[in-house]
């Protein structure tokens, strides 16, 4: 019996199961204007929010979520806990949203930084980056279940 196939198995098998934890499960943190008065947020809403099925913050103003690019490992981070989906399952749910014709997604930002900025520039805004990046005057605000 041959057991190169089952040990490259293995092997590939092993690699991506130390990969794969570090990936999913990165450290993320959610921000908001330095104005809004919100404190905390939980997952159901944070969800409702990047999804534009809920729009308004309860002081009426218009929420304004930013994504990062679907390839980002925060996004995906934050697919995961939130919505309990990758990154790219959000993407195609939104690509037929968009076919559709029922709404469009939040930009997609390609950084930490602009980000940042997106929020800091738009009092409604929400947004997440990764736990060790810098936020500068964005309120950074934590997830409950």
């Amino acid at each position: 019996m041959n057991r190169r196939p089952f040990l490259a198995f293995v092997a590939i098998a092993v690699l991506a199961f130390a990969l794969w934890p570090a990936r999913a499960f990165a450290e993320w943190k959610v921000i908001v204007h330095p104005s809004n008065p919100v404190t905390t947020i939980s997952k159901p809403r944070l969800a409702r929010f990047l999804l534009k099925s809920a729009t308004a913050w309860d002081n009426g103003n218009k929420v304004m979520p930013v994504d990062q690019k679907v390839t980002s490992a925060t996004r995906d981070a934050v697919s995961r806990t939130v919505h309990g989906k990758s990154a790219r399952v959000i993407k195609n749910w939104w690509n037929q949203q968009i076919f559709a014709g029922k709404g469009v997604p939040p930009p997609e930002l390609a950084s930490d930084a602009k980000v940042v900025a997106y929020v800091l520039g738009n009092p409604g805004a929400i947004g997440y980056v990764d736990g060790a990046a810098t936020t500068g005057d964005a309120k950074v605000i934590p997830l409950t279940d």
